[in-house]
């Protein structure tokens, strides 16, 4: 009769594949704008708690700018586009690191968007800016950082490790929270999201920036001045992210539906776009 049944050893690794299958189910969700599927193991209260942690040391150990030109126009272009992200939960900031060398901006969970000031010579204007704004907060809603958090914990720690080191907040899920969020060793470099993730940022940005009422060719023109930079060396901004080409192909797809947002927003509905504007 006992060959009937299962070892034990057999049964229990059953019993652990079939409760993993239903975790992974569970922990399935649904990226905002695109549609995307993705595992986040993750939860927003774990993210956030790790995210006001680093919150805290880069108020600590950065320079924020107070010249109103630039902290009035990110607060002004963040709250707008904010506003129609879909998350009034999020407690949204948009604020501005004095450091003109770092053409780069970057969000923590929760709705902390950072600008450098050396991001302004290349946004020229609020569609500009917006364009570098929306795009961190496509970041932000898409929990871009919880995926990757998810995927590295899962692969070092296993489901067991990557839940107790999120409910102890271990050296291990500091450091993996920091890479996620591409925010490098000591804060001392942005690191590039992955390049789907990227991408996806561009195509949730580019929604949300015309939603705002912001003009999405807009962001077509700021990569052609990133682009056509004489800098010795690209702008941050630019190298962390896919090819130039690429994006602006992808830009360039995306504008018929992020213009009939824009035309939207500005006529309440009443316009209706045929492509050829």
């Amino acid at each position: 009769m006992s060959r009937y049944f299962l070892k034990p050893n057999v049964h229990v690794r059953l019993v652990i594949f079939w409760l993993l299958i239903c975790l992974l189910l569970g922990a399935c969700a649904t990226v905002p704008i695109t549609g995307r599927h993705q595992l986040l193991l993750v939860s927003e209260q774990e993210e956030m708690m790790m995210g006001a942690r680093v919150y805290r040391e880069i108020l600590r150990r950065e320079k924020l700018s107070r010249d109103p030109r630039y902290v009035n126009a990110v607060r002004r272009v963040g709250m707008r586009i904010a506003s129609v992200s879909g998350r009034p939960d999020y407690r949204w900031e948009f604020l501005v690191i004095d450091n003109d060398k770092e053409a780069n901006a970057f969000c923590l969970p929760g709705g902390k968007v950072f600008v450098y000031t050396g991001m302004f010579p290349y946004t020229k204007d609020d569609n500009g800016l917006a364009t570098v704004i929306s795009h961190e907060v496509g970041h932000a809603i898409a929990r871009h950082g919880a995926e990757r958090m998810t995927a590295d914990l899962l692969a070092r720690l296993g489901s067991v490790g990557l839940s107790v080191a999120l409910r102890n907040a271990s050296p291990i899920a500091i450091r993996s929270f920091e890479q996620a969020y591409g925010l490098g060793v000591m804060l001392g470099v942005l690191l590039p999201f992955s390049r789907q993730q990227e991408l996806e940022a561009d195509h949730i940005g580019l929604i949300l920036m015309a939603k705002a009422g912001y003009d999405p060719r807009g962001a077509l023109l700021l990569w052609q001045r990133l682009m056509n930079s004489n800098e010795p060396k690209p702008p941050v901004f630019l190298s962390t992210h896919p090819s130039d080409e690429e994006r602006i192909r992808r830009i360039k797809l995306l504008l018929p539906i992020a213009l009939r947002y824009y035309y939207s927003s500005q006529y309440g509905g009443r316009y209706r776009y045929d492509g050829n504007r």
